[in-house]
Parts: C-alpha cells; structure tokens; sequence
C-alpha cells in the first residue's frame, strides 16, 4: 500500500545538474569543463494525475503509482573519489534505481528520445549513439533488471560515447528484457551531452 505522503510526492521530483567549475557544486574539488554530472528521482503517477509528475506508470500492476525511480549520468570527467569507476576513463555511464515494483519480474529498460507524455508512445524511439538502425546494449544505454522480493532494483551501463545534445530525454520501463516489449513506465530526464572544451588562450 502506498502511505499518504508517498502519494503527496508522487509529483515532487529533485534534480540536480553539476557541471565542472561551477561554484559550490560538484562531488568535491573541480573538474574539467566538459564534466556532467545529474541525478534525478520521482515517484510515479498515471497520466492525468492531480498531482503531475515526470515519472508515469500505464501499467500499475507492474509499475504501481507512487513507486520510486532514480536515475543518475555521469560523463568523462566528474569526479567522486572513485566511487562510480568507468567514467574517470571517459565516456558516459548511466545508472538506475528502482523501488516498490512488482517483486520477482525481469523488466526491461532503455533510454529514449523524447520526454514522456500521456501515452507510452510518446517518449519516440530508442535513444542510438550511431544513426544506422542498429538495435542493442552496444548502440543503446540498456538497464535491464529482475526485481528482488520488495520490488527494488538497479542496472549501470557505461559506454564510451556521450549524448547528443537534446537527444536522449527519459527512460522507458519496458514489460520484459531485451529491445522490445510493452511500455509500462517512462521517467522524464534531461539528459546533458558534455561541454565541448575551452579553447586555451
């Protein structure tokens, strides 16, 4: 059951962007200027909720209203001791948590183009790094995850290349693993492709 104040927050979501050199952000001490650093987190509602919110569940079976959603980017040069590894090396990693879905269920998630909207449609397709049609976890950020018996989850994917910029604009839960199946939920992220650098002089 959800408690009442998890439905008074179903709408509330925090966003933090941290971008490299901006004063009094970051995960300590500055980084270079093309560094992204953003975590986002909801709780999902239907579409047309009194309380609108960036994360919407249409199938509240699996995705029931008032679950938790978070996701967080990191590309080639935030900084945190070490603590999130790959994307000190370059790249782009993105991370996903989830709580209170369905319990025991493989679940399958992508990130994708457009923001959500009152349909499942309406988040477009699959965000690809290359322009050819080429569907995968190579091509795509992919979050595949099986929920434990409390129905929480989480997934990372790493990958070389960084976003294009307004490209890549939330993540759509999907019923099963893989490149297909039906859209159960979709969170609204804003996704930021690095800073080109500073020319010197």
């Amino acid at each position: 059951m959800v408690s009442r104040m998890s439905a008074v927050q179903a709408g509330v979501a925090a966003l933090v962007v941290f971008a490299g050199g901006a004063a009094g952000q970051g995960t300590g001490g500055e980084g270079p200027r093309d560094a992204v650093l953003l975590r986002t987190q909801a709780r999902f509602a239907p579409p047309g909720a009194f309380i609108p919110s960036p994360a919407v569940t249409y199938a509240m079976d699996l995705v029931p209203a008032g679950a938790w959603i978070g996701v967080e980017q990191r590309t080639a040069g935030a900084r945190d001791g070490g603590r999130a590894g790959r994307e000190e090396s370059g790249g782009t990693t993105v991370a996903l948590r989830v709580r209170g879905l369905a319990p025991g269920h493989a679940y399958g998630v992508h990130v994708h183009r457009a923001p959500c909207g009152g349909s499942p449609k309406d988040a477009g397709d699959h965000y690809r790094d290359s322009a050819a049609p080429l569907s995968g976890p190579a091509n795509e950020v992919w979050l595949d995850f099986t929920s434990d018996a409390h129905g929480d989850g989480a997934a990372v994917a790493h990958h070389a290349w960084g976003f294009r910029p307004g490209e890549a604009n939330s993540v759509v839960i999907h019923r099963e693993p893989g490149g297909k199946g039906d859209r159960l939920a979709c969170f609204t992220v804003p996704f930021a492709a690095p800073k080109a650098p500073r020319a010197a002089g």
